[in-house]
């Protein structure tokens, strides 16, 4: 198993965001976690990348090793985890270039780095054509792309990512989704957050279902596509 959290608890001071969390990633896999707003899907993610501290019994592992041995520079630069946030949080100052390579600090693969930038450039390539812009300056969309191609450059084993698809129009979505999958076929497993519940379990082949901090429901994401309480909490009816 890539990944097995166990008893994942986090709170913000006298307010408990997890409850005690189980889940665990394969190799190879795309896995989503849904719920409403506040449910506690960005603070698992944070969690993973020891962003957020977590309560003692927490116990999280990345391939057979203790992740809680690691700050959160190390599980980027030892373990290979990267983590696009909500919100993308880019440096709107530094160009599309600055960026991704802003994302290799702790890289001395430089032949593996220049083979990873040139498959970010094509699996992107409005970055490739706009890569002497300031980040700042691109569309939505744009930085959505920049963002996930920063991740990829940052960590290959695992990527978090947190919200891709928001605020992005139904074709740039298409897009962004479309590329996660290439990524995902050459070697890189992906743990997905997204508030478009249908677009989440269309990409990924599992499901968890977090309400409230706590996982309510999981299983293949063609099972939970046709859960009754899933459609009328998440999709829709």
């Amino acid at each position: 198993m890539l990944l097995t959290v166990e008893n994942l608890r986090v709170s913000y001071g006298k307010i408990r965001a997890l409850h005690g969390v189980d889940f665990e990633i394969d190799q190879g896999e795309i896995v989503t976690i849904i719920g409403a707003n506040g449910a506690g899907k960005s603070t698992t993610l944070r969690a993973i990348s020891r962003l957020v501290p977590v309560e003692p019994g927490s116990r999280m592992t990345f391939r057979d090793v203790d992740l809680l041995q690691f700050p959160a520079d190390k599980v980027v630069s030892r373990l290979g985890i990267s983590h696009s946030p909500e919100g993308r949080r880019l440096f709107g100052n530094l160009t599309v270039m600055e960026n991704l390579m802003l994302a290799c600090f702790s890289r001395k693969d430089k032949d593996a780095i220049q083979r990873d930038l040139q498959r970010v450039l094509t699996i992107f390539p409005r970055l490739d054509e706009r890569k002497h812009q300031k980040a700042g300056t691109l569309s939505g969309g744009e930085q959505q792309m920049l963002a996930i191609g920063r991740a990829f450059m940052s960590g290959r084993n695992l990527m978090l990512l947190d919200e891709p698809s928001m605020g992005l129009a139904p074709l740039l979505m298409l897009d962004v989704f479309k590329a996660l999958r290439e990524f995902n076929q050459e070697g890189t497993t992906i743990l997905l957050v997204e508030q478009n519940a249908r677009m989440a379990l269309q990409f990924a082949s599992r499901g968890y279902v977090l309400e409230s901090g706590q996982l309510v429901l999981q299983g293949p994401s063609h099972d939970l596509l046709e859960n009754a309480d899933v459609k009328k909490a998440y999709l829709g009816g």
